[in-house]
């Protein structure tokens, strides 16, 4: 895998928000999806699984012990020797180290440390990027083979704010509907970590049966380490391999744990650029889901049914009698600088005569669903603030699934009036 790839995947898989929603953003898709993807996580959205457009984003966040078997710590001293044909010798957890800051993690020690802590098998393209380097978010990633079929795993780390509404989202289980998937557990761990094990698709239209599988751990200190594999030998553009990617889930768990990581993690150094919090301007709370659901539920025409509603993301399922239809809006500040205005108001926009501007839109769904229709209406209501309010329908119960119906089931007329409606205001 060319290395700009991967760092592209780890940037969107594991840059701390998984975004995990709108997971395969991409390709066909235009602006404004792209646009409601970045304002998802913007306000939090609930794992996605990927996250910006990293990149799609994305977001698309999606890793040393050598081959004596000798664990290599960052902070210095006697390395800790491991036990041969370990099952993913993962160390006992604990509370975080006291020690002075340690040299950053090293390109290499990442992958003498994933290599040694896998059960014994063949390792091949390994790549990484350690602490020492311009880039805040070490990664490594490699092609493992246990003699049933190669399949990749990565690991990445970084650091979030401990109690914060990302550190919580990173380990929540994502939504069915926005992400398909077979298996998701979070758990604390007796120490106070968070952790969260997740078993699903690459893609979650399944077009091609890739799986990938992922524990995520957030230590009570803050640190965010990040695990991942595949029944494959790359996350996307490789045949499948193997049936399951090489860990267990058991596995998994011993890995994301290990001690080491969270060494590594601390290794990584303060951002100079970071803003302190004196100077970092205070910004809008964004409304909840349930508020805005309230505010969108009555807006609707009388004569469709909610059969679901999102508990972690803004959306509703609607029935009209004809089929479901997935609907999906996103209420937001601060998108007036003029990047994004131009971006996302640029040719065809319309500007009322209150300085509103309205822009629609009529697209494909998600890439690689055949059929799928897409309306989108984004309005931005004049202001310092930028306060936006964007709302798509599908033709299909999910962005992900087959088409049910030939259009949405809401209009785009009525898709304008709700989202240039006066009830929005409560949130500005």
């Amino acid at each position: 895998m060319p290395v700009e790839h991967d760092e592209e995947h780890f940037e969107e898989h594991f840059a701390g928000r998984l975004s995990h929603a709108l997971h395969d953003t991409g390709g066909d898709f235009d602006t404004d999806r792209a646009a409601l993807a970045a304002g998802g996580r913007a306000r939090g959205r609930r794992l996605t699984l990927r996250r910006r457009a990293a990149v799609a984003g994305g977001a698309a966040g999606i890793a040393l012990v050598g081959v004596g078997a000798a664990l290599l710590v960052p902070w210095g001293g006697t390395p800790a020797p491991l036990p041969s044909n370990s099952s993913v010798a993962g160390q006992p957890s604990g509370t975080p180290s006291t020690t002075p800051a340690p040299s950053p993690v090293t390109s290499r020690e990442l992958i003498e440390t994933l290599e040694g802590l896998l059960p014994e098998g063949k390792v091949s393209e390994q790549e990484a990027r350690g602490a020492d380097g311009d880039m805040p978010t070490p990664y490594v990633h490699l092609v493992y083979d246990d003699g049933k079929g190669p399949g990749a795993i990565g690991v990445s780390l970084n650091e979030v704010e401990p109690g914060s509404d990302q550190a919580r989202q990173t380990v929540d289980c994502p939504d069915k509907t926005l992400i398909p998937h077979d298996s998701c557990l979070s758990t604390r761990l007796p120490d106070g970590s968070l952790l969260k094990l997740f078993q699903g698709y690459e893609y979650p239209d399944r077009r091609v049966d890739t799986k990938w599988w992922s524990a995520d751990l957030v230590t009570p200190a803050g640190q965010h380490i990040s695990v991942s594999e595949w029944n494959a030998a790359a996350e996307k553009d490789a045949p499948v391999s193997r049936p399951e990617p090489p860990l267990s889930t058991a596995q998994l768990k011993e890995l994301v744990t290990a001690r080491v990581w969270r060494g590594y993690v601390d290794s990584i150094p303060e951002d100079p650029k970071k803003p302190t919090a004196a100077a970092t301007p205070s910004t809008e709370v964004e409304p909840g889901v349930e508020s805005v659901l309230a505010t969108l539920v009555p807006l609707l025409p009388k004569d469709v049914e909610v059969v679901e509603k999102g508990s972690d993301y803004t959306y509703l399922v609607l029935d009209d009698g004809k089929g479901r239809s997935y609907v999906q809006i996103d209420v937001q500040h601060g998108m007036g600088d003029k990047e994004t205005v131009d971006q996302l108001f640029g040719d065809g926009a319309e500007t009322l005569p209150d300085g509103t501007k309205v822009m629609s839109r009529e697209s494909g769904g998600d890439k690689g669903v055949e059929g799928s229709v897409m309306w989108t209406v984004d309005t931005l209501r004049p202001g310092p603030e930028g306060f936006r309010v964007v709302i798509s329908a599908f033709n299909a119960g999910t962005q992900h699934e087959a088409p049910t119906r030939e259009t949405p089931a809401l209009t785009m007329k009525q898709l304008r009036e709700i989202a240039l409606s006066p009830k929005w205001d409560r949130f500005r």
